[in-house]
């Protein structure tokens, strides 16, 4: 679910500096980025019993992009300039953002919030995949392939592919799988494009939110009616969604990769599905068979695997 970006790798202060401690210790803001991500599967499937799919997702990156501005008023940093960079910045936020958005949002018309958590799960194998062919520098490991194929089986495994996916909408767990999917490719863009450039990570991570509310901005009126009304519940999960899971999560992710590095702040991907999970269950009386916990632990063990540094995806 994203979507959190990692441009570059954060400065760090000379050793004669000061850093100012954060009010927080750093595994309490590393809880909190996995609950919120957790429950966006849930925030989405509450506000898609409402408002159509492209309509949560303009909704929460307007309120994600409202967060970040006031994060950039208040450090005042500065927007990027360059129609390159701009330009480079709108595919990132077509890849990380509104597409995948859009894709966990219609699929949760079909599937359970508790699928589309662990089909996030897969991101990581989807970037391995990727990697090795677009990247050079990236080579194959026996580990790492051996991580990939155990993904295989895990995803097989949620899938309940020796029952030939009977009770499973194809459709929705295909749009999730590509969601999932999404996240990576436009990590390579943004490696390939974005990286090493002087503006800070809040001021690209800003723009590439605000293009990616753009975008929606003129997907949605064509492809959606304006609601006739704005029921309480789904209205407030669609503001949780982009001010918290989105807006508040970026801030989160990027002070944690700062504080201890990109290996230890990409460990939220693994408690992301459980957390789904156990909200799906307990708030949304979603069904669970033992297929998809013992599926989604053989996933995340595959992901585990094939990774060596990085920064966490969103939903």
């Amino acid at each position: 679910m994203s979507t959190a970006t990692s441009h570059r790798p954060p400065r760090t202060a000379p050793a004669t500096s000061r850093v100012p401690r954060p009010a927080l210790d750093w595994r309490v803001r590393f809880a909190l980025l996995s609950l919120v991500w957790g429950f966006s599967f849930l925030l989405i499937k509450v506000g898609t019993e409402a408002y159509a799919p492209f309509q949560v997702t303009l909704g929460r990156l307007l309120f994600g992009t409202a967060v970040l501005a006031v994060a950039m008023a208040v450090k005042r940093a500065k927007l990027p300039r360059g129609a390159r960079t701009w330009g480079h910045l709108a595919v990132a936020a077509f890849f990380l953002n509104a597409l995948p958005f859009s894709l966990f949002a219609y699929a949760e018309l079909t599937i359970p919030s508790t699928l589309a958590g662990i089909c996030n799960a897969t991101s990581p194998l989807w970037g391995m995949a990727l990697s090795l062919v677009a990247l050079s520098e990236d080579r194959p490991t026996r580990r790492r392939v051996a991580g990939l194929g155990l993904g295989f089986i895990g995803v097989l495994t949620v899938l309940g592919a020796w029952q030939g996916f009977s009770g499973l909408d194809v459709t929705g767990t295909a749009m999730a799988l590509l969601a999932s999917l999404s996240y990576p490719i436009g990590w390579i863009y943004v490696r390939r494009t974005l990286v090493g450039r002087s503006e800070s990570h809040l001021s690209l991570t800003g723009a590439q939110l605000f293009l990616a509310t753009v975008q929606l901005g003129v997907v949605t009126p064509l492809f959606t009616s304006r609601p006739t009304a704005f029921p309480v519940v789904p209205l407030l999960a669609v503001i949780a969604l982009g001010a918290l899971g989105t807006g508040l999560a970026v801030l989160l992710q990027y002070g944690i990769v700062a504080e201890v590095g990109p290996t230890t702040g990409q460990m939220v991907t693994y408690f992301i599905p459980v957390i789904a999970t156990a909200a799906g269950v307990t708030l949304l009386d979603e069904a669970l068979t033992w297929n998809t916990p013992v599926g989604a632990l053989i996933v995340l063990a595959g992901a585990a695997l094939t990774q060596k540094t990085g920064t966490a995806r969103q939903p």
